[in-house]
């Protein structure tokens, strides 16, 4: 699967494709975990899972709330059959997913520069880190209600195995944060952690603080330091609570990710272990050259601009 060559951005009149690998250089945007998507981090691998139970509860919220809102304004058995049809199939499957098993995260092996990514029946591929590709997509629609955008942050991978049927050749997953330079950022948590350091990443989500109303408390006093406890109350407590729910959103997330699921292959377990440093894999000519000269590109952008 050819795509254009990382850096490339390529516009439309409602869209917008920026291509960030390969090769895998940065971005420009500062690492930012906006869905949550790290799971386990440490100085060999890095996990990131794409399942967030928390934030369909937060999208869905709204409309129930809307619904039983002008229900009560007008109790119209009509308005009830309504809202049953439109918000019942969203719950349906919310539900459901409570009962699913959380699919296994993709684990980035920074020491040997490869990605471990599960798939059905107990198979998995181990892909070479630069062969990854990843591209952040944005699309717009105008209508009477104004302009509306959606985006996504897509990853793929190609199965290393020359024989591998059509069918099972290529495996993508896309994660739902906006697209553009929001996309970027997500981007950056993985391209950061395998070519900069552990260090340069964000840390794992609080999944371990587990599903409890504790980790509600401490993250309302986090953000009252930040910006006192009116803005906290008036959105966390008001917005957040009454809006989205965020209290059963996280507690749900926690529950069904505490811990976090890890990849059970043994052959997985030891290809995860330490590896002394003079046996770690290195970067290509072609990824050093590239990645100097993106990084000779962003250090003049802030002069262009001024």
């Amino acid at each position: 699967m050819s795509t254009p060559p990382a850096g490339t951005t390529k516009k439309r009149m409602f869209a917008r494709n920026d291509y960030l690998a390969p090769l895998p250089i940065p971005t420009g945007e500062k690492p930012s975990d906006v869905l949550n998507t790290i799971w386990r981090k440490n100085e060999v691998f890095l996990d990131i899972g794409n399942y967030s139970i928390g934030s369909a509860v937060m999208v869905i919220w709204p409309g129930v709330m809307l619904f039983l809102l002008m229900s009560y304004i007008t109790p119209d058995p009509l308005m009830w059959g309504g809202a049953l049809m439109i918000m019942g199939i969203p719950i349906f499957f919310v539900i459901q997913g409570l009962f699913r098993d959380v699919p296994l995260p993709v684990r980035f092996n920074r020491q040997r520069r490869e990605v471990c990514v599960p798939r059905e029946d107990g198979e998995y591929w181990i892909v070479p880190w630069e062969s990854v590709t990843a591209a952040a997509t944005q699309q717009s629609s105008v209508s009477q209600a104004g302009k509306a955008t959606m985006g996504l942050l897509i990853i793929g991978f190609e199965n290393p195995d020359p024989q591998a049927k059509e069918d099972n050749k290529h495996f993508w997953f896309g994660f739902n944060c906006g697209g553009g330079t929001t996309a970027m950022a997500l981007w950056e948590c993985m391209r950061s952690y395998m070519e900069i350091g552990p260090e340069a990443a964000p840390e794992a989500a609080a999944l371990n603080s587990g599903a409890n109303l504790r980790y509600y408390i401490d993250y309302m006093n986090d953000k009252a330091k930040k910006r006192g406890w009116f803005l906290t109350l008036l959105w966390e407590g008001v917005f957040g609570v009454f809006i989205f729910n965020a209290p059963l959103a996280t507690y749900l997330q926690r529950k069904k990710l505490y811990p976090p699921p890890d990849l059970p292959y043994p052959d997985i377990i030891e290809w995860s272990k330490p590896l002394p440093p003079e046996q770690w894999a290195k970067r290509s000519p072609e990824l050093e050259e590239a990645i100097a000269k993106r990084e000779a590109e962003l250090a003049v952008q802030p002069k262009d601009r001024a």
